[in-house]
């Protein structure tokens, strides 16, 4: 188990267009579009799924094939 309120983001970044979305899931909420080049800073990567900090702030799942790892 992580705990991921202690973990220091790693900065990643995005290297294909995709959608944040609020849960691990493509039916959850859209919170954003995300665009090349883009920042992550993620704080896991697991089960398909990135999670982390938006540019803006949000904290936000996107498609781990959309970010360089």
């Amino acid at each position: 188990m992580i705990a991921s309120h202690y973990a220091e983001p790693l900065l990643r970044h995005i290297i294909a267009a995709a959608t944040a979305y609020s849960g691990p899931s493509s039916d959850s909420m859209v919170l954003a579009q995300v665009e090349i080049g883009d920042q992550l800073r993620m704080l896991d990567c697991s089960r398909g799924w990135a999670w982390g900090y938006l540019a803006d702030g949000r904290v936000a799942y996107v498609r781990a094939t959309a970010v360089r790892v």
